[in-house]
């Protein structure tokens, strides 16, 4: 994933669009080598060296993922995420004024990564960084980047030179090969149980639940929606008919509705001209009994 990040950066440096607006920039060469004394590049070239990599703690999650897979829940510990962090140095190669040439370069980069706040989705198609939750965000030129510049050149074993720091925090998640998954099934009903304490003392002294006769007992379903090829339908209307309980579907097909007392009913899924019934029962009267839809063509 780190190589991914460092090749995204490159392709946002060699964007064809910069080349009118940025013409120093366009015929520069990207590179990522260390930039000791003995570098010396052949041609004008941006370098952006990978000297930190340490979890980003401020984003760390303790929530695992969820993953809905053949009617079971697979559950994956929360990914962590990992600041990257470059130095960005310029290296003109013939004309006048090196040090301006260098300059200018500097300010062509760190124009084009301060336009993005985060990673543009085309950036990162075909690499294990798309679709990235939350998306990549890039932090350039702050304060504390660099935090001793001259203890940093002088472990390089090269003079101070001007550079820019940016930080790109990425998301690293398990390895299934390496890391032993857990399997849930789905939950498709849940108990809801409320009971009413009443004090006749009017006091603070514990009181007793009422009997099992007064508990109220109701359930919240839950299902998936899918058409005739089991592609799951979105944004597709669930309506639980007798208790009039309306719930949309989400982005993989699934739904939830309630809460409603145990019983028989009918439900009702809309999708355009696609009108379909089903009767139900809550809870489910079999371990092979559910809530899901697949709606006829």
């Amino acid at each position: 994933m780190i190589r991914d990040l460092t090749q995204v950066l490159r392709k946002i440096l060699e964007d064809s669009k910069l080349s009118p607006r940025f013409p120093e920039l366009g015929e520069a060469q990207i590179s990522f080598d260390r930039p000791s004394d003995t570098f010396s590049p052949g041609q004008s070239t941006v370098n952006l060296f990978l000297y930190d990599i340490r979890e980003n703690l401020e984003l760390r999650s303790n929530e695992p993922t969820i993953e809905r897979r053949n009617g079971q829940a697979i559950i994956h510990n929360p990914p962590i995420r990992v600041a990257c962090s470059y130095v960005i140095t310029a290296w003109p190669v013939g004309g006048e004024e090196l040090p301006l040439q260098e300059h200018r370069l500097l300010s062509q980069v760190l124009q084009v990564f301060s336009a993005y706040p985060t990673i543009p989705s085309q950036f990162l198609e075909n690499t294990l960084l798309a679709g990235q939750e939350p998306p990549l965000p890039m932090v350039i030129s702050q304060v504390d980047g660099l935090k001793n510049p001259g203890e940093f050149w002088a472990a390089l074993g090269n003079q101070l030179r001007p550079s820019i720091a940016i930080t790109v925090t990425i998301s690293m998640s398990d390895l299934p090969e390496l890391v032993e998954l857990e399997e849930a099934p789905i939950v498709i009903t849940r108990d809801l149980r409320f009971t009413q304490e009443i004090d006749t003392q009017q006091n603070l002294m514990p009181v007793e639940p009422l009997a099992p006769a007064h508990v109220s007992q109701l359930f919240r379903i839950g299902g998936r929606i899918t058409d005739a090829n089991s592609n799951p339908i979105i944004n597709a209307t669930v309506i639980l008919i007798e208790q009039g309980l309306t719930a949309a579907t989400d982005a993989k097909g699934y739904y939830s509705i309630g809460a409603m007392p145990a019983g028989n009913y009918t439900l009702r899924v809309k999708f355009g001209n696609i009108v379909q019934e089903e009767a139900i029962t809550i809870p489910v009267e079999t371990a092979t009994s559910d809530y899901n839809v697949q709606l006829a063509q």
